[in-house]
């Protein structure tokens, strides 16, 4: 796994600090006036970060550049949050989510499909061959196939083995942060809930791109669909303002259009560090007697290239790369 340096939070509203003698000094807010730079969601973000870095640095697009960053963790074998490695739901059968969206507002997703190794490619071609912004289900995957996709057994025999350790006792009780608890570790069964790869990009000239790829929750009903393939959910983005995104539970996310909300707190002023504080206080405040049990994470990426990210608990990370660093790892500061 890469060599990464982490970066612990140090004050509420400034985000989280950086270690001395690397490029990105001062908080990931603070340092964030410049472009171009890419950010993610987690532990696995550093390495889509390098691969989308590799795009964008030699020219590509932003559109290119999240793409394929989003592929690196959907083809990763030890990632069972995301792609063909992911956790099944409760039937045993692996659904995968995806969105991408551009800052001139053209996007396109899937949702519960089967059988694809890469969501994020289908939801482009939804994007640039369709009418349509999202397809679910048989639907997708028949897209999918017809544009050249190959149709594949996706469930591992590691996630297979998990589901069946799981089903022994068939408990659902979804547990904060287990992404990075479980990513690469562990043994099968041992996640009772998985997250998202969410990652945003802004070149020299301030466009913008976002993308959004998972498996979605472990052992959920079939048919369940979180935050992730939701425009305006689990992703936003906006070339007059910046881009955001969001990782947790899916449904407390879609309940506040969460991602749509931080970009437009951004385009009434606040810094993409406020907005997602702001983001995340509107869904404590309703859900205060469950939201000592939930997670809901936050990240911002300004047209500038400022970087803001919150979370309702500790444990949030989050992955920042521009030309100065490619694998700076941060902790977000929490509401609790």
């Amino acid at each position: 796994m890469t060599d990464r340096r982490r970066f612990l939070a140090t004050t509420l509203a400034a985000g989280a600090a950086a270690l001395p003698g690397v490029s990105c000094a001062g908080s990931a807010a603070q340092a964030g006036k410049r472009r171009p730079r890419i950010v993610s969601t987690w532990d696995f973000g550093v390495a889509a970060n390098q691969a989308a870095w590799q795009v964008l640095n030699k020219g590509g697009s932003v559109l290119d550049a999240v793409e394929a960053g989003a592929r690196v963790p959907e083809a990763d074998p030890k990632n069972h949050s995301v792609g063909r490695a992911g956790y099944p739901d409760r039937d045993g059968r692996l659904t995968l989510d995806a969105s991408i969206m551009d800052g001139n507002g053209d996007c396109g997703a899937v949702a519960a499909i089967e059988h694809i190794a890469h969501p994020i490619s289908v939801a482009r071609r939804v994007m640039e061959k369709t009418p349509h912004v999202l397809l679910v289900g048989y639907g997708a995957e028949q897209f999918a196939i017809e544009r050249g996709f190959p149709k594949e057994e996706l469930l591992t025999p590691e996630s297979e083995q998990a589901w069946r350790e799981w089903l022994k006792k068939s408990e659902y009780k979804p547990s904060a942060n287990s992404e990075n608890k479980t990513y690469g570790k562990g043994k099968p069964g041992d996640a009772n809930n998985h997250d998202t790869l969410g990652l945003l990009a802004v070149d020299a000239q301030g466009r913008l791109a976002g993308a959004c790829t998972t498996s979605g929750m472990a052992w959920k009903l079939h048919g369940r669909v979180g935050d992730s393939p939701i425009i305006g959910a689990g992703l936003y983005v906006d070339n007059e303002v910046g881009g955001a995104t969001s990782t947790g539970v899916g449904e407390e996310v879609i309940r506040t259009a969460g991602s749509f909300l931080v970009v437009e707190l951004m385009r009434q002023g606040r810094t993409p560090q406020q907005a997602c504080e702001e983001a995340v206080r509107r869904i404590v405040r309703k859900r205060m007697k469950t939201a000592r049990d939930l997670q809901v994470g936050f990240l911002a990426l300004g047209r500038n290239g400022e970087v803001g990210a919150y979370a309702i608990q500790k444990g949030f990370t989050y992955a920042v790369c521009d030309s100065g660093k490619q694998d700076a790892l941060f902790d977000s500061t929490s509401a609790m």
